[in-house]
């Protein structure tokens, strides 16, 4: 009878664990984090959609459930911080279908690449296909944004884990009065500058760790090995500098998430006061 009992009781965790997996690979949240900077006007607040990773997946019919999410929201701005195909993607079509929905809703849809970009062997035709989408390509640039009586810099580097980025090009000109946001798609680029003018550097490529255990976290993260630092959420990196890592929609190397549902970001700042 024992035996049994122990028998039944694994069955019931492994399908517990199942649809938990089921659920946190292919149902996403919202998640609101809140910043605060003197740089913000006073009772204003900039709210921006963060995107990442999302390697290909799609969300409900033709992506009905991350574009009527997204046209809920209404955010001033939605970034995109890589890995949106994966590295052995051919077809673009549901991608580039899903960017031309998101920016019929914003006009504001900045973009810059990941590893699975450049790993892919068309690179450039994905490229050409968000241009003609409407989507703003950031690698290596920078552009001043003004929404609603309120000024920033948003600024973008080419991937750092390839070995694309160019941080002197990506801040060049750049007048560090605004609030400033630095689009990275690895946190790794904290690891080769020490010093960058941004207040809130975004960041993907971690996948959260894809799976996540109680009272560890991360198992393990692309470029930083097992039980990695710069895992997801929010880090201050300096007084008044920040680091979000959001850990995306999709996945890579095994299809599972657990314990670490797929997420889009809003992201509210505002004034200290």
């Amino acid at each position: 009878m024992k035996k049994w009992f122990v028998i039944f009781i694994l069955i019931g965790l492994v399908i517990a664990i199942a649809i938990k997996i089921h659920f946190d690979t292919n149902v996403f949240k919202v998640n609101t984090v809140h910043f605060q900077s003197n740089k913000i006007p006073e009772e204003s607040e900039l709210t921006v959609l963060q995107i990442s990773d999302l390697h290909n997946k799609v969300f409900g019919d033709d992506n009905e459930d991350l574009i009527n999410t997204i046209k809920s929201l209404n955010t001033e701005i939605v970034v995109i911080t890589g890995d949106l195909i994966d590295r052995d993607t051919v077809g673009f079509e549901d991608v580039l279908s899903l960017m031309e929905n998101i920016t019929k809703i914003n006009n504001n849809v900045y973009y810059v690449s990941g590893n699975h970009e450049w790993e892919n062997d068309h690179t450039e035709d994905f490229f050409n296909g968000l241009q003609k989408k409407n989507v703003a390509i950031l690698n290596n640039r920078n552009t001043q944004i003004t929404t609603n009586e309120l000024t920033l810099n948003l600024v973008g580097i080419d991937d750092a884990s390839t070995n694309h980025e160019d941080i002197n090009q990506a801040f060049n000109d750049t007048n560090q009065e605004p609030f400033t946001i630095l689009l990275s798609h690895s946190p790794g680029v904290l690891d080769r500058y020490n010093d960058i003018p941004a207040d809130l550097i975004l960041c993907g490529h971690t996948h959260g760790g894809q799976v996540r255990l109680p009272f560890i976290g991360a198992l393990v993260a692309p470029d930083q090995g097992f039980f990695p630092k710069f895992d997801k959420g929010t880090f201050e990196i300096d007084e008044n500098q920040f680091l979000y890592i959001d850990s995306g929609l999709g996945t890579s190397v095994a299809p599972i998430r657990f314990l670490n549902k797929s997420q889009i970001s809003l992201i509210k700042i505002t004034n200290e006061s």
